[in-house]
């Protein structure tokens, strides 16, 4: 449902975010593939999750729509080990009725932008489906490209689900040397 003149606000997220952040997440978990979980989280468990981003220095955002939280993304260690420390894990979720306003392309925007800042090099987006297309889209406008398919690695709503991974360099990507350690 595209609003005329809506105005979107992204800034960090806060505690008093998360029960909107749990219900957004809530809706994808429970009636899509966008997430591998198959039972919403509570709102205790969103916050713990928050801090473990938090407490390594990585983005956690929320937009706000007209005043209202309607998405939220952050970005996280793509993998633990210490040879991956320049590459980070994207993951966004848009309030299903505000979608087509934006507000998925500027929070994934708004990551790519604080993730170069803190010297990251590498961004990838492990996508749920093949069908999701509006993800896969979102991620094509925003410089991703496709990096491979991974066959039935889920099993969700009584069928086996592929996952995409799509990739995109940051700053100076893989051409130079890092100056810095994330």
């Amino acid at each position: 449902m595209k609003q005329q003149h809506a105005v979107i606000t992204l800034r960090d997220s806060r505690p008093e975010d998360l029960a909107d952040i749990q219900r957004i997440y809530a809706h994808h978990v429970e009636r899509g593939t966008s997430s591998f979980e198959e039972i919403a989280p509570d709102v205790n468990e969103l916050a713990t999750r928050r801090q473990s981003v938090l407490d390594i220095g990585m983005p956690h955002i929320v937009a706000e729509l007209n005043g209202k939280v309607q998405g939220f993304a952050y970005a996280n260690r793509f993998r633990p080990r210490s040879a991956y420390r320049y590459t980070v894990e994207d993951s966004i979720y848009v309030e299903p009725a505000a979608t087509g306003n934006g507000i998925g392309t500027q929070l994934l925007t708004e990551l790519i932008e604080r993730c170069t800042r803190l010297g990251f090099r590498q961004m990838i987006a492990v996508i749920g489906g093949a069908g999701n297309l509006a993800s896969i889209n979102l991620h094509k406008r925003l410089g991703f490209t496709v990096a491979g398919q991974l066959k039935a690695t889920g099993f969700k709503f009584g069928t086996w689900v592929d996952t995409i991974l799509m990739q995109r360099a940051l700053g100076d990507g893989d051409t130079t040397l890092p100056e810095k350690r994330p």
